[in-house]
């Protein structure tokens, strides 16, 4: 009788206009089920239908297809709990010098049990356009022709942490970019992020700066398993773009690494706000690292490195100063923030769908 009456019942569900997305029951034949139920009164079979609206609606809404390919598992990572650090360097026009004083920062940072490094923008050269092309290095060549990745890799392999390495002016033939390199435990280059979004903005009186000047733009977004978990990064202005972010939550990121230098106009008004809207938008952690403040340069940076959590709530940040801020990351608390606000699973794939153009059209859609 119940797996009759419970037929009966979904049988007749029936959507009036799905424009309207209401719904009415046939109660004439629904009820006949509740006396031969446990569903003895009213009030627990009015939960009943609700949860069955519900459940129809959602099915009609497709979810799974608001992402294109489907978004992909939050995966397993190979750590639950781990310490971050932030190191918010002062830089100079003395490349040696900004070398050298990353490598201590490191060492430093590891010291104090950080199994994660995260180095700010353009943190071995002074940010303009006149310095790209003089402090750019060949990452590929490797060696002596990039001194900075070469500290990163030495250094990642002898203390077996994971480096975000901030980001480098990089030549590659005629062509500079501005580049994030990812040093795994064992010294070895992971991935390479090239700054997708460049920084071309004039508000009169304020602020003028045009990356593309001098930059090229990269043409790739960047994820990258870790030994501390599935990382998408993005270079400064690339935290701007909400589609970017999206992408690296569909493809199972854990976090989202940001090396920035936001100025002294737009820093106030939108840094830790666009931090805190990523985060909260594809519910991981979002962590950010900039240069320390130096008021005597020709591009003066915000600071307030900052690591913010996947409910949008600020963890830990930090004022303009140098100092490297070390917090601990929590994997754990991704899926339980999913659990109390499920909006994953609650998009309209009906109305609106994001392409991963790239995932798309790479073999298998992986």
């Amino acid at each position: 009788m119940k797996a009759a009456g419970i037929s009966t019942c979904y049988r007749n569900l029936i959507p009036t206009t799905h424009s309207s997305l209401s719904f009415k029951f046939r109660l004439d034949s629904a009820f006949p089920f509740i006396h031969h139920s446990n569903f003895v009164n009213k009030r627990n079979f009015s939960k009943f239908s609700r949860s069955l609206v519900s459940a129809t609606m959602e099915a009609s809404f497709k979810a799974e297809e608001a992402r294109v390919p489907a978004a992909l598992p939050l995966p397993t990572p190979p750590v639950t709990k781990f310490k971050i650090a932030l190191c918010q360097l002062s830089v100079t026009s003395d490349k040696e010098r900004n070398i050298a004083h990353a490598k201590q920062a490191i060492e430093d940072a590891a010291g104090k049990g950080a199994q994660l490094i995260l180095l700010p923008e353009i943190w071995n050269s002074a940010y303009s356009n006149d310095s790209f092309p003089v402090y750019a290095e060949d990452i590929d060549a490797g060696g002596d022709a990039s001194p900075s990745t070469r500290m990163l890799s030495e250094i990642s392999r002898s203390l077996k942490i994971t480096i975000i390495g901030g980001s480098i002016p990089e030549r590659t033939g005629d062509k500079l970019y501005n580049t994030c390199c990812v040093f795994g435990t064992d010294g070895k280059l992971m991935a390479k992020h090239r700054k997708i979004h460049l920084f071309d903005i004039d508000i009169p009186g304020k602020m003028t700066f045009k990356e593309s000047k001098t930059l090229t733009a990269g043409v790739r977004p960047t994820i990258v398993d870790t030994e501390v978990g599935r990382i998408g990064i993005g270079i400064c202005y690339d935290i701007r773009f909400q589609e970017l972010a999206a992408i690296y939550a569909a493809r199972g990121a854990h976090l989202l690494c940001y090396p920035g230098a936001f100025n002294m106009t737009t820093g106030p008004l939108h840094w830790e706000l666009l931090q805190r809207a990523r985060a909260a938008d594809c519910q991981l952690y979002v962590a950010t690292c900039s240069p320390a403040r130096d008021s005597g340069s020709s591009y003066v940076a915000w600071g307030h490195s900052t690591l913010v959590g996947p409910f949008g709530e600020v963890l830990v940040t930090t004022e303009h100063e140098e100092t490297t801020l070390i917090a601990e990351i929590d994997y754990s608390v991704i899926e339980q923030r999913r659990i109390y606000l499920p909006f994953q699973k609650q998009r309209r794939g009906d109305l609106y769908q994001l392409v991963d153009v790239d995932r798309l059209h790479s073999t298998g859609a992986n």
